[in-house]
């Protein structure tokens, strides 16, 4: 191989983040109510394959050819019913990283409150809003566990020079729970609200 070759292969790259084999794009809902500023929240319908019945944003999987931005304007119509016209998109949030090999991109926007809301009932079962306020005034209760390796007995350690007491680096997630009434708030979507709100002092 050549120096030239390399060139070729990365000129104009754009980094990504190692072993993240999917990506996934959410919107995260703002819209006007007679309350106050509420953040809007769906209920996963009970006939999904993956965490039926859990609070989140509208979102998914990022397709081939399809930014991340994209996809959170795409999956809040096909599951809310919400055109791309009647979102206004603020800002990227920070991105989200899982031990499962996914990276999540939520992303900030008003919804304009004329805008009808018709849940597709194979993915929502239901739609409900949270007023920002409240959420400022009951911060979530934050619990978390420790991510702890579990190595085969059939590693090399001596390959690499080490022995079978090496010191493997673990992890720990934080899993934030909001106590909404009948809907808590947690896991990824938790995560999100925590950190934006945070933002928010």
């Amino acid at each position: 191989m050549t120096v030239e070759e390399f060139r070729k292969k990365w000129t104009g790259h754009v980094p990504g983040i190692q072993d993240m084999k999917t990506r996934y794009g959410v919107l995260v809902p703002l819209v006007e109510r007679p309350e106050g500023l509420c953040l809007l929240y769906e209920v996963r319908a009970d006939t999904l394959g993956r965490q039926p019945g859990e609070v989140c944003f509208p979102g998914g999987r990022v397709e081939a050819g399809e930014s991340p931005s994209d996809c959170a304007l795409r999956e809040t119509w096909e599951e809310l019913g919400i055109p791309q016209s009647a979102v206004e998109l603020i800002a990227p949030l920070d991105l989200l990283t899982h031990q499962g090999g996914f990276v999540m991109y939520p992303f900030l926007g008003v919804v304009d409150p004329a805008a009808a809301v018709c849940p597709s009932p194979a993915e929502v079962k239901e739609v409900f809003t949270v007023p920002v306020g409240w959420l400022l005034a009951h911060p979530p209760t934050v619990y978390s566990y420790d991510l702890v390796p579990q190595v085969g007995e059939d590693f090399p350690y001596e390959r690499v020079g080490h022995s079978k007491g090496y010191r493997w680096r673990g992890g720990k997630v934080t899993v934030p729970i909001y106590d909404w009434p009948d809907h808590p708030i947690w896991g990824l979507t938790g995560r999100i609200t925590r950190r934006l709100l945070e933002e928010m002092g």
